[in-house]
């Protein structure tokens, strides 16, 4: 699976909040807004999580153990949770050599299989060595048919993403959007502003019950800045919307937001998890791509469009053979 050339051509479904669906395209956008309104990217930068290396051999006996391992979450200057496969062949004690002078050695193996790893490298020259010998950490559902190549470094990071590599998996919504399409937004008189949320594998995982019953997902990093903060405040303020770019960027905003809808400079974790019943605050419209059912982003949308709108929204893009997921199409909610 490929994104569509340019990614800007791609599907955009377009549902309002009385259930009307209008088909179109990600280069449409401009013309479903108005000037003045504001996107909202989040701008955090993929690094490339996926590497390959090899477990040795134990003993004589034994053999080398090719081994996949995708970095999930940094815990210091050497050290990553992963998630790692074969995990059944993998145990505390084991080194994995991903090239010369690039091993880790797995420092603990967590109840539900997550690996803690010691990396013989730190700090920046820990960050070059993943660079140089990681490939970009692609969803499950396209990793199975194909290895990540070179053309994914371009495809699976947006055109705006800033220079701190934090995130191990896209905010895929703003994957369609090209220098071109960002020109003719500007064009428009369409305001853009910036946050930043560092994507986790946790946000795409399926629901667990607990998370259910507690209101709350995994923690993932944010920030909204003072001037972001300022001028987002000011365009609501002036009646133009803020349109988020993705649920990664919703998250962000709606997670600073004070009771009365002024958005906070902030910067710090966050576990938000809307679902239905939830009071928007910060967000009037939202750009996203097609979720899996039963996850907390398809949640997200039913919670800001209705269960039924978005059933119906689904079904839609089903029958007319809408792209889903990473590297499909989009859809733009207006409530």
């Amino acid at each position: 699976m490929r994104p569509v050339e340019p990614q800007d051509a791609a599907r955009l479904l377009v549902v309002h909040g009385d259930g009307r669906l209008e088909d179109a395209h990600v280069r449409d956008l401009p013309r479903y807004l108005n000037a003045g309104d504001v996107l909202v990217f989040n701008d955090t930068r993929v690094i490339p999580a996926a590497l390959k290396g090899v477990r040795p051999a134990r003993d004589e006996a034994g053999s080398d153990v090719t081994v996949d391992i995708n970095l999930v979450e940094r815990q210091s200057s050497a050290q990553w949770l992963a998630l790692g496969r074969p995990g059944k062949r993998l145990k505390p004690g084991d080194t994995i050599r991903f090239a010369d002078e690039f091993a880790a050695t797995i420092a603990d193996k967590r109840a539900d299989g997550e690996l803690l790893l010691d990396f013989e490298l730190e700090g920046t020259a820990l960050d070059a060595a993943i660079e140089a010998h990681g490939a970009m950490p692609l969803p499950p559902y396209i990793a199975r048919r194909r290895a990540a190549d070179r053309t994914d470094r371009e495809t699976y990071q947006t055109s705006f993403a800033g220079s701190d590599a934090q995130s191990v998996a896209a905010p895929t919504a703003g994957l369609h959007f090209t220098p071109r399409l960002l020109n003719e937004i500007d064009a428009a008189r369409l305001m853009r502003q910036q946050v930043r949320l560092h994507v986790g594998l946790g946000t795409f995982a399926p629901l667990k019950e607990e998370q259910i019953q507690r209101g709350k997902l995994h923690e993932e990093w944010r920030q909204v800045s003072d001037e972001t903060a300022t001028k987002l405040n000011a365009a609501r303020a002036g009646g133009h919307r803020c349109v988020s770019i993705g649920t990664t960027a919703l998250r962000t905003l709606e997670s600073s937001a004070t009771p009365d809808g002024t958005i906070e400079a902030v910067s710090g974790p966050t576990d938000i998890f809307i679902q239905p019943g939830y009071t928007f605050r910060a967000t009037d419209a939202l750009m996203t791509n097609f979720h899996l059912p039963k996850s907390s982003l398809f949640m997200l949308v039913c919670a800001l469009m209705g269960t039924e709108v978005m059933q119906a929204a689904y079904a839609h893009a089903i029958a007319e053979k809408y792209r889903f997921y990473s590297y499909g199409d989009a859809c733009l909610l207006l409530p």
